[in-house]
């Protein structure tokens, strides 16, 4: 038999072992996987040796601005960044502009997804209470992975794109729902079968700490920023989700953790078996406050960077299995957004393509294991959001979605040398000893060894089985 594609001699891992072999593709998918002195024929074949293969890598949280933000990012870009950075699978969160809050929304902006991807991708339904209540339904049916929840936010009607400091509630204004509505939210989405994630920030405390600070009584503007959103008004909301989950019996997932009382609450939650996971980001594993005098303004994300015991509790809590895996909640803005006070710029930067460097580096940093590795970025995203075995495992029929790493390759990041519409990123200058090398998506080899294939436009919109 002549394969389409061979990858030969490397090291394959999975989250229980790490075995030399050969990989060989045929229309798509994993047609056999073979010893490496197993001679196999193919039309392409990628040479593995001293490198390490993984299934491709998935993102389940990104921020691509497409429909209505196109000057500080587009899907082509952000899907072409991620490939760059070694993932072969998005998640696109659904706070477009405008949303995806029905089933006309959604197909509006899969179809506008569909025309411009480079890997291949799922969808979001956004929760915007009694406005889309009896469209949940719907949505799950047309194939969203789950539904996102701003907890404390406005939202403007017209629209539904989130209003972060509305000076007045005219009536385009949805103010942040009571716990009421929010736990009828729970309910709906629970009748679905989907899960319910949340940004977990209790945004009446935060306005009330934000009055209460004067920032000239800190180190600098980011110890004033963090006074404003310390990690009591994560710990709260999430308090409050786990009792709405628990009396639901809705799947809560916690977005982006960023405190270590928030990895201790998730850690107790599963311990009494309620259905509660979470998520973290490099960010939050790799930063810490101590930076800001180097990184600047471009580190600012909410939940904001904490500090070095959250940082410690974020790796414990991954190690353990309390977070089930990391993502890049990627978020680019404008460099010329970024200016300004902290308190005024927006929150956010472009992070789909330095996630896998970032969390590999970690790996010869001695944080986690390549097998860890491989659970983290591959194989919970995939089980949690109902795409494994297709995606998130190198078994025989799966789509051949492959990530090869060399985790002897040191690179610096150049905010310049991004992929993105927009070049925000903490990381410009950071060094890293562990790099993506070779991003296959069912079994096209998409970029390879830093050169991406003039066939760009291959991705396909995925669904949950």
């Amino acid at each position: 038999m002549i394969y389409d594609l061979l990858v030969k001699n490397g090291s394959i891992v999975t989250g229980k072992e790490i075995t030399k072999g050969n990989i060989c593709v045929l229309n798509g998918k994993i047609a056999a996987i073979t010893m490496p002195d197993v001679e196999s024929e193919a039309k392409e074949v990628v040479d593995a040796e001293g490198k390490y293969v993984y299934s491709g890598f998935i993102d389940t949280h990104v921020h691509s601005r497409d429909g209505g933000q196109t000057q500080k990012e587009d899907f082509f870009h952000s899907t072409m960044s991620a490939a760059y950075g070694g993932i072969t699978t998005i998640l696109e969160m659904p706070n477009a502009v405008p949303a995806v809050v029905d089933k006309e929304s959604f197909e509006r902006q899969k179809e506008n997804l569909e025309s411009k991807a480079c890997i291949d991708f799922g969808m979001w339904g956004l929760c915007v209470g009694k406005e889309n209540n009896d469209k949940l339904e719907e949505l799950a049916k047309e194939g969203v992975v789950g539904f996102k929840f701003f907890w404390g936010y406005s939202i403007r009607k017209s629209d539904y794109s989130l209003v972060y400091s509305p000076s007045s509630m005219g009536d385009d204004i949805i103010p942040p729902f009571g716990d009421g509505e929010i736990y009828e939210i729970f309910q709906k989405v629970q009748e679905t079968g989907k899960l319910i994630a949340i940004h977990a920030e209790n945004a009446s405390m935060i306005k009330s700490f934000t009055e209460q600070v004067n920032p000239a009584d800190y180190k600098n503007e980011y110890e004033a920023l963090l006074a404003t959103r310390p990690s009591v008004t994560e710990e709260t909301t999430i308090k409050t989700a786990i009792s709405f989950s628990r009396a639901t019996n809705a799947h809560l997932h916690i977005l982006h953790v960023s405190s270590k009382e928030g990895v201790e609450l998730i850690r107790e939650a599963k311990t009494k078996g309620y259905h509660v996971t979470g998520e973290s980001c490099p960010h939050y594993l790799t930063l810490t406050n101590g930076d800001f005098d180097r990184v600047g303004k471009m580190m600012k994300g909410y939940p904001p960077v904490r500090y070095q015991a959250d940082q410690d509790a974020m790796w414990t809590g991954l190690k353990d299995g309390t977070l089930s895996f990391v993502c890049s909640d990627h978020a680019p803005h404008r460099k010329e957004d970024k200016q300004g006070s902290i308190f005024d710029i927006p929150a956010g930067m472009c992070a789909v393509e330095t996630m896998v460097p970032l969390i590999a580096n970690e790996v010869n940093n001695g944080k986690i294991s390549k097998q860890e590795l491989a659970v983290i970025l591959s194989e919970n995203p995939a089980k949690q959001y109902g795409l494994y075995p297709q995606k998130g495992s190198l078994e025989i029929g799966t789509d051949a979605d492959i990530t090869i790493m060399d985790f002897n390759q040191e690179k610096t990041i150049h905010a310049d040398d991004l992929h993105s519409v927009s070049k925000v990123t903490a990381y410009d200058g950071f060094k890293v000893g562990a790099v993506p090398v070779c991003t296959i998506v069912r079994g096209n080899v998409l970029v390879k060894d830093g050169v991406m294939s003039e066939d760009k436009k291959i991705g396909k919109f995925i669904r949950p089985q």
